[in-house]
């Protein structure tokens, strides 16, 4: 879709609002894909230009929305394709905290998006296939993953304790909320 105005997009959208919108009532006509792409950094970009204004990249990130496998940025009124290179989300920190269920995870992104691993937010481990490298991420919302940092990531393999597999060998893991989430085996 070219000439496609972000105002336009953003007049929908209350930019102090913090709060994730009802994205799922929300059935608005599909408008087209516009020149604007979230990389694997974490950094948002429009017609090829980084997005630097953090307040309006927090506000398209709220109205994030996935479907069959491709992403939108979603109003009442709109709903306009956008590419993601990975994930929509990158986790940037970490912190430990005590709860009812024992220890809790608590994640930031890099969109302030504040996450708590549990059951309704797993953390996952999967392998690259091209580099064999692990690719941690985390349930954000609608069905959507944040990938978590390499530093955030390494934090968690220093506070995960070695556990015997059914199979043989030892899995790394942790428990956030009552949960226990793997690592990887070795």
């Amino acid at each position: 879709m070219s000439g496609f105005d972000l105002s336009n997009l953003s007049r929908d959208i209350d930019p102090q609002e913090e709060k994730t919108p009802p994205l799922e009532k929300w059935n608005p006509e599909f408008c087209g894909d516009i020149d604007m792409r979230i990389a694997r950094d974490g950094t948002w970009f429009h017609e090829g230009t980084p997005i630097g204004r953090k307040p309006m990249v927090k506000m398209f990130s709220r109205v994030l929305w996935q479907e069959d496998g491709r992403y939108f940025l979603k109003t009442p009124v709109e709903k306009v394709g956008i590419q993601v290179d990975d994930l929509p989300f990158l986790f940037v920190d970490l912190e430990v905290v005590e709860g009812d269920k024992g220890q809790e995870l608590h994640f930031r992104s890099s969109t302030d998006d504040h996450v708590v691993a549990g059951p309704e937010h797993p953390l996952v481990v999967t392998q690259n296939s091209d580099t064999d490298q692990p690719e941690p991420a985390l349930l954000v919302r609608f069905g959507m993953y944040g990938r978590i940092n390499r530093n955030v990531f390494y934090r968690l393999v220093e506070m995960a304790t070695p556990e015997p597999c059914t199979e043989g060998g030892e899995e790394l893991v942790l428990y956030s909320s009552g949960e226990r989430f793997s690592l990887g085996r070795y």
